[in-house]
C-alpha cells in the first residue's frame, strides 16, 4: 500500500504529457499518401506494358478459303489523251504578205473552199529552182541508162569491124573508149561530076550502070542524090555531082575504082572522071561505161549484125552512180513537192472538212517563213492515245467496246488498235492502244485527259479463289509458278519448294494452279485444285493477352 501511494504521489508532482494519440495519426496519413502514389505508378507501368509491347506476343489466326464455282470480270482501266482522228496544219515555208483571209478561227468549212491569200516572191522562185534541179537530173539519169546499156557493147548497124583494138578478160576499159571502126560495108557509094549539059538527065531514083574494072564486071547502081554544085574543071567546063548506090554481093570494098553511066535517048551520059566506092557509112564502137571486160569478140573484118555483142563489160561502177543518181532525183521531186504545196499554201483552199482551230492571219501582215498559218480539224472523229499494262494486253482486242470519261460526260469507244511494241516504266510494260470515238455533234473535246474502262474478259461460271491465296514462287528449273497451299492430306500433284514463303504454317501443301483472268478481289482457276479444296489464305493477329 505504501508503495501505491507513493506512485500516486510521484505522478501528481509530474508536469502533463501531450496526448500520444495525434502522434500516430500523422504518421498512418503518410502512410496512405505513398500507398497512392504507388498504386498510380503501378497501373501506369501496367499501361506502358500493354501499349508499348510488354507482355506476351499476339496470337496468329489461320486464315482459309475455298475454291468455288462463281463468276469473275477483268476490267481494264486508265487514261489517254484525245485528239482529232484528221487534221490539217497549212505551212507556208518562204515569207510573204497576207492579201485576204476569208475564214474565221471556230469556222466549219468544206474541203475545197477558200482560206486566204498570200503573195510570196520567193514562193514561186522557189518551184522554179526546184523543177529545174528535177529536170536536171532527170537528163543525167536518162543519159546514164543509154550508156549503162553499153554494157553490152554491141554494133548499131550491119557491117565489118576494122581497126579493132585488143582486149582481154579482166582489162579495164574506160568510158568513151574506142574500141573498133564499123563500116557498113552492106552498100558502097560512089560519087561522080557531070557536066551541066546533063543537067535533067541525072535525077534521084535514076538506075545506071557502074563499071569496076578490077572485077571486070558492071553492076546496077542507083542515084542516091543529086547535087547542083560548080566545080570547074581544067578545061573550062562546069560540073554537077551526084551520088550512086550500089548493093555488095559480098565482092566489093572501098577505095576501088568505078565509074557510073547512064543511056538517055540512045545516048549515053558519061562522067568527068572515074570515082572510088566508099562505105555507106562508117561510125567508132564507143565504150559507154567504164569497167572491167568480161569478154570480147574484137577481130578485124569480122563481118557483124546490127545488134551483135561485141564486149560484154561489167558495169559496176556505173550501176552505183546511177543508183546515187535516182537517190538524188527522188530528193529532188520530194524538194519541187514541198515547194509546189507551199506555193499551192499560198492561194490556199481547205485540204478536209472540219473546223479552223487554229488562224494566225491577219490582212496586211508579214508571214515569217517555216510558220503554220491555220490548222483545220476533223471532230467529228476522235481519236485516244491510251495504253494497256502486260497483265491485260493479251485480253485486249480490236473492236471491243469501251467506256470514255471525259469530266463526268460518257462516251463510247471501240478499240482502234493495239501496239506489240511496249514501253518500260518503273518495271511495267505497257502497249500503246488507239481508241476511237464517234463525236458526231461534237462535245467531246479534242486535246483533253480522258479515263477510259473496258471490260477485257469475263466469265460466268469458273473455279475462283481469293486473289492473295494465290503465291508466286520460284521454280526448280530457274523459272516462277503460281501456287496455293492445300490444308489436310498431301496432294499427289504437290511440290517441293526450294524456297519457304513465309508465314505459311505447317499443314499446307503447295500446288502448281494455271490461273486466268483476275479481279480486285478474285483470280479465276483452270487448273491445278478442285472446287472445295480449303486452301490457306493469310495469317490474322489480333491483340490478346495472354
Amino acid at each position: 500500500m505504501a508503495e501505491v501511494k507513493e506512485l500516486e504521489q510521484q505522478a501528481a508532482q509530474t508536469p502533463e504529457q501531450p496526448p500520444a494519440a495525434p502522434k500516430n495519426k500523422k504518421k498512418r496519413k503518410k502512410l496512405v499518401r505513398w500507398l497512392i502514389v504507388l498504386a498510380v505508378a503501378a497501373a501506369l507501368i501496367f499501361a506502358g506494358v500493354k501499349y508499348f509491347g510488354g507482355g506476351s506476343e499476339p496470337e496468329a489466326q489461320v486464315v482459309t478459303d475455298f475454291v468455288t464455282y462463281g463468276s469473275i470480270t477483268s476490267t481494264v482501266e486508265g487514261s489517254g489523251l484525245t485528239k482529232s482522228k484528221n487534221s490539217e496544219t497549212l505551212m507556208l515555208t518562204t515569207e510573204g504578205v497576207v492579201q485576204e483571209v476569208f475564214i474565221t478561227e471556230g469556222q466549219k468549212v468544206m474541203a475545197g473552199d477558200p482560206l486566204f491569200i498570200i503573195e510570196s516572191e520567193d514562193a514561186r522562185d522557189a518551184v522554179e529552182k526546184a523543177r529545174q534541179v528535177v529536170e536536171g537530173y532527170e537528163k543525167q539519169l536518162s543519159a546514164l541508162h543509154k550508156d549503162i546499156a553499153g554494157l553490152n557493147l554491141a554494133a548499131g548497124y550491119p557491117g565489118k569491124l576494122l581497126d579493132t583494138v585488143k582486149l582481154n578478160p579482166g582489162d579495164t576499159i574506160g568510158k568513151g573508149t574506142v574500141v573498133a571502126t564499123l563500116a557498113d560495108d552492106t552498100r558502097l557509094r560512089l560519087t561522080q561530076y557531070y557536066s551541066y549539059a546533063y543537067e535533067g538527065d541525072v535525077w534521084v531514083g535514076q538506075t545506071m550502070d557502074v563499071s569496076i574494072p578490077a572485077l571486070m564486071t558492071t553492076l546496077t547502081g542507083t542515084v542516091e542524090a543529086v547535087h547542083m554544085v560548080s566545080r570547074i574543071t581544067p578545061e573550062g567546063s562546069k560540073l554537077f555531082s551526084a551520088d550512086i548506090l550500089i548493093d555488095n554481093p559480098g565482092i566489093l570494098t572501098a577505095e576501088m575504082v568505078a565509074s557510073a553511066t547512064a543511056t538517055m535517048g540512045g545516048e549515053t551520059v558519061y562522067p568527068y572522071e572515074a570515082g572510088k566506092l566508099e562505105y555507106y557509112r562508117t561510125g567508132d564502137l564507143v565504150s559507154t561505161v567504164s569497167g572491167t571486160v568480161l569478154s570480147s569478140r574484137l577481130v578485124d573484118y569480122l563481118q557483124v549484125a546490127a545488134g551483135e555483142v561485141l564486149v560484154n563489160i561489167d558495169g559496176e561502177d556505173s550501176e552505183s552512180e546511177i543508183f546515187d543518181l535516182e537517190q538524188q532525183l527522188e530528193e529532188a521531186r520530194q524538194a519541187l513537192d514541198t515547194a509546189q504545196k507551199n506555193l499551192d499554201n499560198c492561194n490556199a483552199v481547205a485540204p478536209i472538212d472540219g473546223t479552223v482551230i487554229g488562224l494566225m492571219l491577219e490582212p496586211g501582215m508579214t508571214v515569217a517563213a517555216n510558220s503554220g498559218v491555220v490548222t483545220i480539224s476533223d471532230t467529228t472523229t476522235i481519236t485516244v492515245d491510251a495504253t494497256v499494262d502486260e497483265r491485260n494486253v493479251s485480253f485486249v482486242k480490236p473492236g471491243m467496246m469501251v467506256e470514255i470519261d471525259q469530266w463526268g460526260s460518257m462516251y463510247t469507244g471501240i478499240v482502234e488498235s493495239v501496239s506489240l511494241n511496249s514501253t518500260a516504266e518503273n518495271g511495267v510494260a505497257s502497249y500503246p492502244m488507239v481508241i476511237s470515238v464517234d463525236n458526231f455533234d461534237g462535245s467531246l473535246m479534242s486535246g483533253s485527259y480522258i479515263t477510259y474502262s473496258l471490260v477485257a474478259s469475263q466469265n460466268d461460271n469458273c473455279l475462283v479463289v481469293p486473289i492473295q491465296c494465290v503465291k508466286t514462287v520460284p521454280l526448280e528449273d530457274g523459272s516462277t509458278g503460281s501456287v496455293v497451299f492445300v490444308s489436310g492430306d498431301r496432294p499427289e500433284n504437290a511440290i517441293e519448294l526450294s524456297v519457304p514463303v513465309d508465314g505459311v504454317p505447317e499443314g499446307f501443301w503447295a500446288v502448281p494452279v494455271e490461273t486466268g483472268i483476275s479481279d480486285t478481289y478474285n483470280v479465276e482457276i483452270k487448273s491445278g485444285v478442285e472446287a472445295d479444296t480449303e486452301v490457306f489464305t493469310q495469317l490474322q493477329t489480333s491483340d490478346v493477352w495472354m
